[in-house]
């Protein structure tokens, strides 16, 4: 399979992305960080542009947002909803050197190292070369990600850890990312690091339209990236994804995933 290619590509990913953004988190986890008005701020991997945009935002008066990520669809999604004075995205390969893009007060990087398990320490090298001696760095990712449902059927449980097996092995998926954000600041000399963790998914009772929607997008997606035989199901692929939909429309079914957030200080 071709590792570099984004996991979860599909045609409705930005507005996937867009609807399960929201800003008041985006907010509280910025602020802890230590954004404040007047920084220059990089979103990389920036996806939508909405998590941008509200970073420009929070960076006002005198500040600005600029979003870098692989894909033309969702550069060409936040340039139509989200650019203006103070927020523009540019195209980038993230595993590349990124000095064209200036120099920055404040780095986040959320929700995207995930996707890359043995690429992450270089993402992560690249975007503190172009942050400012003194600027900050946020790594924000997921860890458990996929994994921690409970009241599954035994054969759904099998296959979902199965696929997310073979999605870290064979697609570079990493579901531990949070616990390695730590390590990877330390790594790079980094000072003031602090640490928290929270609840990303805490789904339970009845299922909102957009977890529906999203988490759907994600097993779809992902399930069928994973090249697993789904050996469990006389229907294959097809009854696998509506066998999780049908759990996870159930009331009784209890989901969450730990969020991990990581600032440092580069020296």
């Amino acid at each position: 399979m071709d590792e570099a290619r984004y996991l979860m590509e599909n045609d409705e990913e930005a507005l996937r992305l867009d609807l399960k953004t929201g800003d008041e988190v985006t907010e509280r986890d910025a602020r802890w960080a230590g954004l404040e008005p007047g920084m220059r701020v990089v979103d990389v991997g920036c996806g939508s542009g909405k998590t941008t945009s509200k970073l420009a935002s929070l960076a006002q008066p005198g500040g600005e947002a600029v979003g870098l990520d692989f894909s033309d669809q969702r550069v060409g999604f936040a340039r139509e909803y989200y650019a203006d004075n103070a927020t523009s995205f540019t195209k980038v390969d993230l595993l590349t050197p990124l000095e064209a893009a200036g120099r920055f007060d404040f780095g986040w990087i959320r929700f995207l190292l995930e996707y890359h398990r043995t690429k992450s320490p270089d993402i992560v090298k690249n975007v503190s070369s172009i942050l400012k001696p003194g600027g900050i760095l946020c790594l924000i990712d997921l860890d458990h990600n996929c994994l921690n449902h409970f009241g599954q059927p035994a054969r759904l449980e099998r296959a979902v850890a199965a696929i997310v097996g073979r999605l870290e092995q064979e697609r570079d998926f990493d579901p531990y990312a949070g616990r390695k954000l730590y390590s990877l600041l330390y790594d790079l000399g980094y000072v003031d690091i602090r640490v928290k963790m929270e609840a990303h998914h805490l789904i339970y009772g009845a299922l909102s339209g957009t977890d529906e929607f999203n988490w759907g997008k994600k097993i779809e997606v992902a399930a069928k990236e994973s090249g697993y035989d789904f050996r469990e199901y006389e229907g294959g692929y097809r009854e696998f994804v509506d066998e999780f939909r049908t759990f996870f429309k159930d009331p009784r079914r209890f989901t969450y995933t730990p969020m991990i957030c990581c600032r440092g200080r580069k020296p």
